[in-house]
């Protein structure tokens, strides 16, 4: 089968006429149940159940097919048709028997039955004639026959035909076009005799096909050239490469070498001249006599010196076989050697070939066999019977009725005979030529080379300005803020490796995590809590209150990783024991409390060395799903320890510990009560909602921490809680914003007014402005301190409202990663603040966490973040040599998309955010389940911004129990849509857009999945709409394109059921 899919990128196809895609899609139409209740004409054709099918018994010499399996005469059966008449006999050298016939309500009949009670007749061979009561004497007048019919070599056939009135179509002259390779029984019946043409040359040399070594000494592998890479080339390429073999492969058309190399076999090209063999239809063409003798040269060579079996395809349509392997060429191939002629019926590649035997001629033995697929009764059988069954049920425009639909270009190509009147040839196709591929054009970046003086001067002038940069901080500051910046530094970097190394597929979970770690802003509330049970003052109550909400963050996010982290495990995975984890916190709550009793020093700057390096090793451990569980146990036991070496910092009364108790508990139970709630598709604004309390628990600690002690606050302390609140301020409302639109409850379009940069910026500077009256008036005048901070927290309200808003919903995945880094950055200033090197450490962490993935979304988007946060995506170009679509939309239904999957060899699911809105990813798993279980290699390919939040797919997936291990990001499998026979792309639009390869479009560079290099592509939308980008999607015009629309659920439970019914 693979060889069959991969003949298709070699061969032309046709995308159908405007008329021809508009009769498809009517047909389409009419076989909804909504049409079928609104039809009121009477329909075309006769019903199905008036009418008879019968199969023959093949009578041709040594032809041991029949044309239809027992499988799919339950089929037709199930369909509508009256009965499905089987000549005795006619499946038994097919292994095929009458009972089975009969299990399958079939009615077994002699032969005289059969002719006479048949309407239908389905066969495999052209019927007998020229002979004594033939074939076509039996024959019903006015019935019809689907079969092998070769009309231009059996004219008189056909002659006796139309006497009879016979409707006839041939399976061989179905026209090969993208929407009838399930109707292609050429195909079937070569790919497999490629694959019996190995088996066959198997069989006849005297060594085996691959290598080995064994202790009787060493086995060469078997050289094996094939010659032709169609549809039965490509099968014998794949059959010997399976069995081990070295294999070689010649076609004149350039374009099989991908084929040819894709199956791992070499690819041999003439040397010294250039000519493409490439002819009508995809098929080769005659070549020059300069190709030609050097053609023949490089066969010379290969039967002098290379090779041990030599399989040949070559065919020219309406030309003899060319010869290409003389007697020469014979004589020089060792003692031996084997050549098996899959041409030798019509006239053969070799010289020496005489058709349907085997020769000898100097030790090489010469295999001219005509009933190659024939040798694989079973298969062959079971392959042509789902074609010619398909094909049949595809002939009428109506469902249930059976008439000859002109307007399709499939029918009219393969008919024949209508009512005796000669049909063949078929009139020119009206058809568009076929849209071209998109260029295989990178966009190019233009590279400056730098001479060794400019790249060392610049490292130089870098290290030089960093060295002095750090000098002069160093005296500006002094040596309180020096500590806490030398330890962010150091974070920093830390932070920097450990991010780098975390799985792509576990950003969403590195996104939780640290969004849980960041709720140690609670440590910042500590500091500022105070009174008795209740708090005495306001700045008391607002540190209550961000403790309160900082435990919801810490809770929530705990419990959401967790649930992500537990879906990422799979059965065979070794037990895990997280009870154990109760050791060290109970080793580390027993020892600082009993220490603690006996004094404090050191006990605190221990407590958050432990707290620092769990929190490093929670992000250390998301680097493969293995580790994954354990990282988050990390990070709990990190912010427990943090927030009891705090408390023991503080030195809490009895009664203010119960007050920490009381708020700790409110917010834990609140965390948790939204952490076990939330589904897999409400992660991205669960997180943008964590992300909006830390930035407010900043705010609170902020405020709270100036006011608290407005008289002896130092400069420094004023300028960080400043910072603090503006920071936490903008996370604040840009998460609600986030977390309104991820939600729905607002609309995702951004909101764009008149001059917005000018507000937001005018604000900014106001921010700035107030900060210098809130430092001069200080301790001195508390109620302008107090009022600037005020003003500070209002406009930082509004920035963080405006700024996100202006950002549409497909750019949330940054947005929220973007307030990530903003949340870390916010738990940066109040440690600066508090001068808390734990708060210092964690900041970091999760401020350069964000950053990264930030800068991972936007090249993935092609884009900057300043262009995500402040400019949108540009519009389309409108200039006349900008990108075009050509070609025309072909749809398709649930029942070909099954039958497709379920032939195939190697299928890529391609994901996008539709089937996370439609929460079909079970259904998909199921699917993925079904096909694996038939044989069929499933993976899936993610785009890193395919979701809402980085990640977010991987754990959808991993919900509906995917493997994680068949789930690849964009890099790790675009290598490899090549090789693949089908692409389910599920919801996806703009990440699997060719025309982010255009030069000129608004997403030229964006990295996509380059999904149409596949045999077979199935898109599933529910309309032709554009992606966010709003740009044109070539892909949807391509001939391997077939268009399935609806709502995604509703599809994939349909393809389920009908590859469920199918298997």
């Amino acid at each position: 089968m693979s060889a069959l899919l991969c003949l298709r990128a070699t061969q032309g196809t046709r995308p159908f006429h405007s008329k021809q895609a508009a009769a498809l899609l009517l047909r389409a139409f009419h076989r909804s149940p909504i049409a079928r209740a609104e039809e009121t004409a009477t329909p075309a054709g006769t019903p199905y159940s008036k009418l008879t099918v019968g199969v023959a018994l093949e009578t041709f010499p040594d032809e041991r097919r029949v044309a239809l399996t027992p499988q799919n005469a339950a089929a037709l059966l199930k369909k509508g048709f009256s009965r499905v008449l089987v000549e005795t006999g006619a499946g038994r050298e097919a292994q095929f028997l009458d009972d089975q016939y009969k299990a399958a309500g079939a009615t077994i009949v002699n032969k005289d039955d059969l002719y006479a009670g048949t309407d239908i007749l389905l066969k495999v061979r052209p019927p007998l004639f020229g002979q004594t009561s033939t074939e076509v004497d039996k024959m019903k007048k006015d019935s019809t026959l689907v079969s092998f019919l070769y009309p231009g070599q059996n004219k008189q056939l056909i002659e006796a035909l139309g006497k009879k009135e016979i409707n006839a179509l041939a399976m061989e002259c179905i026209p090969r076009v993208s929407r009838a390779q399930v109707f292609d029984a050429l195909s079937s019946m070569a790919n497999i005799a490629g694959y019996k043409a190995v088996l066959e040359a198997a069989n006849h040399f005297g060594r085996f096909l691959t290598g080995q070594t064994t202790a009787a000494g060493k086995i060469p592998p078997c050289k094996v050239l094939v010659i032709g890479a169609g549809v039965a080339g490509l099968s014998a390429i794949a059959t010997a490469r399976r069995m081990g073999a070295i294999v070689r492969g010649f076609d004149t058309r350039p374009v099989a070498r991908e084929q040819v190399e894709s199956l791992g076999a070499e690819f041999l090209e003439v040397t010294g001249i250039q000519e493409d063999g490439s002819g009508a239809g995809g098929y080769a063409k005659v070549m020059s006599k300069e190709f030609i003798e050097k053609e023949m040269e490089l066969f010379m060579d290969q039967c002098r010196n290379n090779v041990d079996i030599i399989i040949t395809t070559a065919l020219i349509p309406g030309k003899p076989a060319p010869k290409l392997i003389t007697k020469e060429m014979v004589a020089a191939m060792k003692q031996g050697s084997v050549i098996v002629d899959l041409v030798a019926e019509a006239g053969g590649n070799c010289e020496l070939t005489q058709a349907g035997k085997v020769v000898q001629n100097n030790g090489v033995t010469i295999i001219g066999y005509t009933d190659l697929p024939s040798r694989l009764p079973t298969q062959s059988s079971t392959l042509y019977s789902n074609n010619i069954t398909k094909f049949l049920l595809s002939i009428s425009s109506t469902p249930g009725y059976f008439n000859i639909d002109h307007s399709d270009d499939v029918v009219r190509g393969a008919l024949i005979l209508e009512k005796g009147k000669l049909m063949w040839p078929p009139p020119p196709s009206a058809v568009a030529a076929p849209p071209p591929l998109p260029p295989k054009i990178e966009a190019k970046e233009e590279v400056t080379a730098i001479t060794p003086w400019q790249k060392a001067s610049r490292e130089v002038a870098l290290t030089t300005a960093g060295v002095g940069g750090v000098l002069a901080l160093g005296k500006a500051t002094g040596s309180a803020f020096m500590d806490n910046f030398f330890t962010f530094g150091l974070a920093s970097l830390i932070g920097y490796r450990v991010v780098w190394g975390v799985a792509p597929a576990l950003h969403s979970p590195l996104m939780s995590v640290t969004n849980a770690i960041s709720g140690m802003v609670a440590v910042g509330g500590l500091f500022v809590m105070g009174g008795g049970y209740f708090p005495g003052t306001i700045p008391q109550a607002l540190g209550a209150l961000s403790v309160a909400l900082a435990f919801v963050n810490i809770f929530g996010g705990f419990v959401v990783t967790q649930r992500m982290l537990d879906m990422f495990k799979r059965p065979t995975d070794p037990p895990e024991y997280p009870w154990l984890n109760f050791v060290p916190a109970a080793v580390f709550t027993g020892g600082f409390i009993t220490s603690a009793a006996t004094g404090m020093s050191g006990l605190v700057q221990a407590g958050y060395l432990a707290s620092s390096v769990l929190c490093i090793g929670a992000l250390s451990g998301l680097s493969s799903q293995t580790t994954a569980r354990q990282g988050n146990a990390f990070g709990i036991l990190g912010v427990g320890s943090g927030v009891l070496a705090s408390l023991g910092a503080v030195g809490f009364a009895t009664p203010v510990l119960a007050q920490f108790g009381a708020v700790a508990g409110i917010g834990a139970v609140v965390g948790t009560w939204i952490g076990r709630r939330i589904t897999g598709t409400d992660l991205p604004q669960t997180v943008a909602a964590l992300h909006s309390v830390v930035g407010l628990a900043a705010v609170l600690t902020s405020i709270g921490s100036v006011l608290g002690n407005l008289t002896h606050v130092s400069t420094l302390h004023m300028v960080t809680a400043y910072l603090g609140v503006l920071i936490g301020g903008i996370t604040f409302t840009g998460s609600i914003v986030a977390f309104l639109k991820l939600a729905g409850k607002m609309s995702s379009k951004p909101l764009v007014f008149p001059g917005r940069h000018l507000v937001n910026g005018g604000m900014l500077a106001a921010n700035l402005g107030l900060m210098v009256p809130f430092l001069s008036a200080g301790p001195a005048a508390p109620l302008i301190a107090a009022g600037c901070l005020l003003g500070n927290t209002v406009l930082s309200f509004i920035k963080g409202w405006t700024l996100t808003a202006a950002v549409g919903g497909a750019d949330m995945p940054v947005c929220i990663t973007v307030l990530n880094s903003y949340s870390g950055f916010a738990l940066v200033a109040e440690g600066l603040m508090l001068e808390n090197p734990l708060l210092t450490t964690v900041g970091s962490l999760i401020g350069v966490s964000g950053a990264i993935l930030s800068y991972i979304m936007c090249r993935a988007m092609n884009r900057s973040i300043t262009n995500v946060l402040f400019g949108g995506i540009p519009p389309m170009p409108a200039h006349a040599d900008g990108p075009k679509i050509t070609g025309t939309v072909t749809a398709t239904t649930v029942e070909e998309v099954a039958e497709v999957l379920k032939n195939a060899e190697s299928v890529i699911i391609t994901p996008g955010y539709g089937m996370a809105v439609a929460k079909a990813q079970f259904t998909i798993a199921e699917i993925t389940k079904d096909l694996a279980a038939m044989g069929v290699k499933v993976r899936f390919g993610v785009h890193p911004v395919a979701g809402r939040m980085p990640g977010q797919l991987n754990v959808l997936l991993a919900e509906a129990s995917v493997p994680y291990d068949v789930v690849l990001e964009m890099d790790d499998i675009n290598e490899d849509f090549a090789d693949t026979d089908v692409v389910l792309v599920i919801g996806a639009n703009d990440t699997v857009n060719p025309i982010a390869l255009e030069p000129g479009s608004s997403i030229a560079g964006m990295p996509v999945l380059h999904v149409w290099k596949a045999k077979h592509v199935i898109v599933m939308k529910r309309s032709m709409s554009s992606g966010y980008a709003d740009v044109p999607n070539p892909l949807f015009y391509m001939p391997n394109t077939r268009m399935l629309f609806g709502d995604a659920k509703t599809t994939t439970d349909a393809i389920k059921k009908a590859i469920e019914e199918k298997s």
